[in-house]
């Protein structure tokens, strides 16, 4: 019998800690321990979904470990590099949160490491890898449902939760901008439903419109990018307002030649609090899908990955130019100030 993989966790300073650790677990890996630094928000949190499973207090505890084979990583985004790039020299395979890095050098720091090693990189896009719309979404676009793939608008309204945010939250070095954070989910979704491997960023820009209190907090985003005959729009901010019953409505539209269709991800205003709305239109359907049973298959797939040593998961040339693009973007805004 295959014995179950082994992970642990390097930082729990965000809490898609917690889904990250909830779905390997849910593909039968084991949770063996995990590290942060002080008292993160999520703190609480964390040890009331996993009571059972130890923290060390030294994180070269962790990395020295043999048997463990996946470090999660999700310490604050700037230092998300130097974390990743310490695993996979110690033979771990890694699945960072999302940005999984804020700078190029980091970014070349982390290809050097994987080529030198072999070891995966991963940046668990949440927005697609943990939306089971998302999974029937690209069923319905690789099966030709709405033709050749056009262009995207992808939404990303977060809730500020000011009140709860940590210090790293307000400084533009430690999260690294709102086009390098949530943009890149967004950047994601556009390659992959393109089915493009590189794409220019045609326009960027960046704004503090309500938080003058926090000067260096981006609250809203947006990024105009082509790849070929493919184009997308990207809209991102900080603005989610009290009365939604979740943190986000976010959407994509996929417009192909031959019909379109629409995920309302996470709720449908006024409608259903419930999440995974997708609808589609084309020349003889037009309808609402149920997503129920349609998976999340990342988490599996990884798993195989790092059994197997392939690249079915996510391309691993694919993570690397997401989170490039999502960088440049977040330059290119802040350069045109």
């Amino acid at each position: 019998m295959t014995k179950p993989l082994k992970f642990a966790a390097i930082g729990i300073d965000h809490r898609h800690i917690f889904g990250m650790s909830e779905s390997m677990i849910e593909v039968g890996a084991e949770f063996v321990g995990w590290w942060t630094a002080g008292s993160p928000p999520p703190l609480d949190g964390f040890i009331k979904r996993f009571p059972d499973v130890p923290r060390v207090t030294d994180v070269e505890t962790q990395l020295a470990d043999p048997s463990i084979d996946l470090v999660l990583i999700s310490c604050v985004p700037a230092d998300r590099a130097a974390f990743a790039v310490r695993a996979m020299r110690a033979g771990k395979d890694v699945m960072t949160d999302k940005p999984g890095c804020t700078t190029l050098d980091q970014l070349d720091a982390i290809k050097t490491a994987q080529k030198a090693t072999g070891r995966i990189w991963s940046v668990n896009f949440s927005e697609r890898f943990e939306v089971a719309s998302m999974t029937r979404a690209a069923d319905l676009v690789a099966a030709g449902a709405i033709g050749k793939v056009t262009q995207t608008t992808g939404l990303g309204p977060h809730r500020l939760n000011a009140a709860t945010r940590p210090d790293w939250f307000w400084e533009r070095d430690r999260y690294g901008g709102i086009l390098c954070d949530i943009g890149s989910h967004q950047i994601d979704q556009f390659l992959f439903l393109t089915g493009q491997t590189d794409a220019e960023i045609k326009r960027a820009y960046t704004a503090n419109y309500a938080n003058p209190n926090h000067p260096e907090l981006e609250d809203y985003g947006e990024i105009v990018l082509q790849a070929g005959d493919a184009h997308g729009f990207i809209r991102v901010d900080w603005y989610t307002p009290d009365a939604l019953p979740t943190w986000g409505d976010g959407r994509l539209t996929i417009l192909g030649t031959e019909g379109y269709i629409e995920l309302r991800k996470y709720v449908d205003v006024a409608r259903d609090e419930t999440g995974d709305h997708l609808y589609l239109v084309n020349g003889d359907r037009c309808e609402k899908i149920d997503c129920s049973d349609a998976g999340r298959p990342y988490f599996a797939r990884l798993s195989d990955d790092i059994r197997n040593r392939t690249d079915t998961a996510v391309p691993q040339a694919h993570t690397f130019k997401a989170m490039e693009l999502a960088i440049k973007a977040q330059m290119l805004a802040e350069e045109a100030k």
